[in-house]
């Protein structure tokens, strides 16, 4: 390895004396890095000395109100990851109850920062979920007062605007004993309890939509509002007790009936050994939603109660039903699994079969890409090449560079496919990529022995020289390759 390369070893050979001297070069130029070290140094001192330091800096960044863009926001992403760094990694070892406190801290800082930049890429949000997840390593590890922790907790259930706290209970539960969970349904209660604020615009305010996805006018918005935070809350918590007829009693019928919600009490019932009384659930909101979407998580929760219930037929044509329709390869797979040997055999190939005939061409070239089957694959865009969609960019890019080797001829028209829509949609954004096809395309001319039913390289080009002679963006970009 090069001595000049930029790793540990090699900057350790330096001494500690000329590391220092470039620590405080750089820390001149730069006030982050003059904090970083600043904190480092401090931590050397104790953890009580350092965790001073961060709460003064969370304090600073809290009263800060000058406004950032989204392209200025490395800086400030930066200064918060460093605080996190502090916390979680060198004042949590030894000091877990005030790392506890600093982290919640922390995380208070959300709304304040969310109000005053711009996260358009997520990533201050980023920081705030990492910061959130960081409590399931130090929740075991503390003796919090319960009472205050379930107060602490329910504020921020009821205070959570940017999302901060989403799956609070989750990471943070297991630093609460029956006290402080009794202490928070006492909290609950409390809030279902009380009257609801005094109407304000906002709270009143009508929203009227389009047949099914329409809002009703008579609708109390407050009081459905208060409503859905309470079954949140209460499920949650029974999630935490792990009290499925707790979780299950916040639903009622209609609720039951909706395949998402049905999916997440079914898959609680599965978990408990109760799988008999999940099937029922799921069956009748399959029924009652028809033809409407069925989710993913439905599909999962269906195939654990029927695993769980040992219904080996309905599972298998359960599987079958759903990678006929999607082509998903998973279900395939599970499928094959189950069959004795030579009967998967038979099955494979009459799955590709039906792949080869799959009205979703795109589903279909996924499926053979994934499998991976590429001979069928190259065969499928040879025999419906007229379906190739040049715009789906992201699967034929993959699917070209798969098949460039064995089955050139395929992967020239995945890429064919592309160029044409670039210069049909007049896409000069996309010539770039265009010029690039077009240069593989004629490097994989002396590949391919037969072009059966399609034209040669030379006539392909003839063609879109006829059809589009003024995109002179692309062809200058040709002639210079």
């Amino acid at each position: 390895m090069s001595r000049k390369a930029l790793n540990k070893k090699n900057l350790a050979a330096l001494g500690a004396d000329r590391l220092a001297d470039l620590c405080l070069e750089l820390g001149e130029g730069s006030a982050e890095i003059k904090r970083r070290l600043r904190l480092e140094l401090t931590h050397a001192a104790g953890p009580d000395a350092l965790a001073h330091e961060v709460r003064k800096r969370i304090a600073t960044i809290r009263r800060s109100t000058s406004y950032i863009e989204w392209n200025r926001t490395r800086p400030l992403v930066r200064d918060l990851d460093t605080q996190l760094t502090m916390i979680a990694d060198r004042i949590a070892p030894d000091a877990p109850d005030t790392a506890f406190d600093l982290l919640w801290t922390f995380i208070e800082l959300a709304p304040s920062v969310h109000e005053r930049a711009d996260d358009s890429n997520g990533s201050i949000g980023a920081v705030f979920n990492d910061a959130l997840t960081r409590f399931a390593d130090l929740a075991p590890r503390v003796q919090p007062n319960q009472p205050a922790l379930a107060d602490r907790i329910f504020a921020a259930m009821s205070d959570n605007g940017y999302g901060e706290w989403d799956g609070l209970l989750d990471h943070v539960g297991s630093a609460l004993k029956p006290e402080g969970i009794a202490a928070l349904k006492q909290a609950v209660d409390a809030y279902e309890a009380a009257p609801l604020p005094e109407d304000t615009m906002e709270s009143r305010a009508v929203f009227v939509g389009v047949g099914r996805a329409g809002y009703a006018l008579d609708t109390d918005w407050p009081a459905q509002r208060k409503a859905d935070e309470l079954r949140r809350w209460r499920q949650e918590i029974a999630d935490l007790e792990g009290d499925v007829d707790a979780y299950l009693s916040q639903f009622d019928v209609e609720r039951l009936e909706n395949p998402a919600f049905a999916a997440s009490a079914a898959t609680r019932l599965i978990a408990a050994d109760r799988a008999a009384e999940a099937l029922p659930i799921l069956e009748t909101a399959r029924d009652k939603a028809g033809r409407r979407y069925i989710p993913l998580d439905w599909d999962e929760a269906y195939v654990a109660a029927l695993s769980a219930l040992d219904r080996k037929e309905e599972l298998h044509a359960f599987r079958w039903q759903k990678f006929s329709t999607v082509l998903a390869p998973g279900y395939l797979r599970d499928l094959l699994k189950a069959l004795p040997d030579f009967d998967d055999i038979e099955m494979e190939q009459k799955a590709k079969d039906l792949a080869l005939g799959h009205r979703d061409f795109e589903a279909a070239l996924a499926f053979f890409l994934d499998w991976p089957d590429l001979g069928l694959a190259a065969d499928l865009i040879t025999a419906r090449g007229d379906e190739l969609d040049g715009d789906a960019y992201s699967a034929l890019t993959p699917a070209a560079d798969a098949l460039q080797h064995e089955h050139p001829l395929a992967a020239m028209l995945c890429r064919r496919a592309m160029i044409r829509y670039t210069l049909d949609k007049a896409k000069s954004t996309r010539y770039k990529h265009a010029i690039r096809h077009f240069s593989e395309c004629a490097s994989a001319d002396g590949d391919i022995g037969s072009y059966g039913r399609f034209v040669d390289h030379e006539a392909f080009a003839a063609e879109l020289k006829a059809k589009h002679p003024r995109k002179l963006g692309f062809w200058s970009g040709v002639k210079s390759g």
